[in-house]
């Protein structure tokens, strides 16, 4: 299984194995480093929250399907207001403030994937990379 969930990875383009990789993962899962900060725990739930469901998916996919993107969906959406409610906040300052804009950023533009692969799997594109 594992070995089948690697090659499903590596035929991924190489540009998506590298976004995820050595970024959207990273990412995601910084704020855990930063659980004192202002709203931070909310920030660590749904960053890492939106990846979690996608480790269940893999395992029953055996690899990469469009469907990871619902995960993101339903839970970076409302990260997406949280991060934004944020940043109008004088609390929200320096490394902190940073890595919430990297987020934001990160998220919507992972969104911006995660809609048509969400609706092309509703439509029954249910294939494995």
């Amino acid at each position: 299984m594992l070995y089948e969930i690697w090659a499903s990875f590596r035929r991924l383009p190489v540009w998506v194995q590298l976004w995820m990789a050595l970024w959207l993962v990273p990412v995601n899962l910084a704020p855990l480093a930063l659980l004192e900060q202002p709203g931070a725990i909310w920030v660590a739930v749904l960053s890492v929250g939106g990846m979690l469901p996608n480790l269940w998916i893999l395992i029953q996919d055996r690899g990469f399907s469009r469907r990871m993107a619902l995960p993101h969906l339903l839970i970076w959406i409302p990260l997406v207001v949280v991060l934004t409610v944020l940043l109008q906040s004088t609390e929200v300052t320096g490394l902190y403030r940073a890595l919430i804009w990297a987020l934001l950023v990160t998220d919507l533009i992972s969104l911006g994937f995660d809609l048509p692969d969400s609706w092309r799997w509703w439509r029954g594109a249910r294939d494995i990379a």
